[in-house]
């Protein structure tokens, strides 16, 4: 890892709380000059620490008020199949997440639409047919308690 110090840390930390802070403004947070907090930005991000910025959208205002999660057990176990499933998740614009995982379930999959009729057409006309998947079980998220991007920074 990219040694890091508490400046660094303070960075790190306004940045995910408000990554469209300028380096004046992060400068006041983080007790360093902007151009120092400029140069340091910099390199946080050319070392790959920071990935990029974007805005966190409000889902329900904008009609994609349903969420749920969908596991996925693939029917051959390959590396073909795998390719095949992982070129069918990024075409998907409602899926925010896919996961490989180990265990019972191989992906789990994170995705909105904007009602049931919606996330049943994108499980009965992608999901199930695909030709690499052999299980798809959903769940409709009922409330969310808490949800973040956010890495803890101690």
């Amino acid at each position: 890892m990219e040694e890091i110090d508490q400046f660094d840390r303070h960075i790190l930390a306004a940045l995910q709380q408000d990554g469209r802070l300028t380096n004046q403004q992060l400068g006041e947070r983080v007790n360093l000059s902007p151009s120092q907090c400029s140069r340091r930005r910099a390199r946080l991000e050319a070392a790959g620490l920071i990935e990029g910025y974007s805005a966190r959208l409000n889902r329900e205002r904008l009609d994609y008020g349903l969420t749920a999660f969908i596991s996925v057990m693939l029917n051959k176990h390959n590396r073909d199949n795998a390719r095949r499933f992982a070129e069918l998740m990024r075409r998907l614009p409602n899926v925010q997440e896919a996961h490989a995982l180990t265990g019972e379930m191989d992906y789990l999959i994170k995705l909105v639409a904007r009602n049931l009729k919606e996330l049943s057409a994108i499980i009965s006309d992608e999901l199930m047919p695909h030709e690499s998947v052999q299980t798809v079980k959903s769940a409709i998220v009922l409330d969310t308690i808490k949800e973040g991007t956010t890495v803890p920074l101690d």
